[in-house]
């Protein structure tokens, strides 16, 4: 719980501070329609048990602006994992949710994200399917037209006492 507490108060702390540094520049958040490939590191625990793994899937979305330098935007995603250790075994992740994005130039945003998540996971338990909820920070950097580069954290919060810890690398274009 105390992860989320500081998680939170993180989130708040930029909230009001990007759209702060955005004015005056030419900051833009991004809206419209979004799809992107993923992949990265993946630490799921549970019972006092961690695996670790690589993280590979899909996602789309759709960004509204509310203002120059804010949006609103909906994610969805499924994701899978060779995550495997100690009788844990992570599989597929599906997820949907909000996010907010600040624009911080014409090129690069941070957002902030949180929804629903359903993880696959067998070897232990309470069974395959667990819900659970996801939050996450991350920023974007457009390098050619339309097409951006992603870094993401993200900590996902499951049935039965299991977490997840992802660090995730997008590629993506803008419709």
């Amino acid at each position: 719980m105390n992860r989320i507490t500081v998680f939170a108060a993180g989130a708040a702390a930029l909230s009001f501070a990007m759209p702060a540094m955005a004015q005056g520049s030419d900051a833009t958040a991004p809206a419209g329609f979004r799809i992107e490939a993923l992949a990265g590191w993946d630490h799921p625990s549970a019972d006092g048990q961690h695996a670790d793994g690589f993280l590979f899937g899909a996602g789309a979305g759709f960004d509204f602006a509310v203002g120059h330098a804010v949006s609103l935007g909906v994610d969805v995603e499924a994701s899978d994992s060779t995550a495997k250790q100690s009788g844990i075994k992570a599989g597929r992740d599906l997820y949907a949710g909000g996010r907010i994005n600040f624009g911080l130039s014409s090129k690069a945003n941070l957002y902030l994200k949180g929804g629903y998540t359903n993880g696959r996971v067998s070897g232990f338990g309470s069974g395959d399917n667990l819900d659970g909820f996801r939050v996450g920070a991350g920023g974007q950097y457009v390098f050619s037209g339309k097409t951006y580069v992603g870094a993401e954290y993200r900590y996902s919060n499951y049935q039965s006492d299991f977490s997840r810890h992802q660090v995730v690398l997008t590629v993506g274009t803008r419709l």
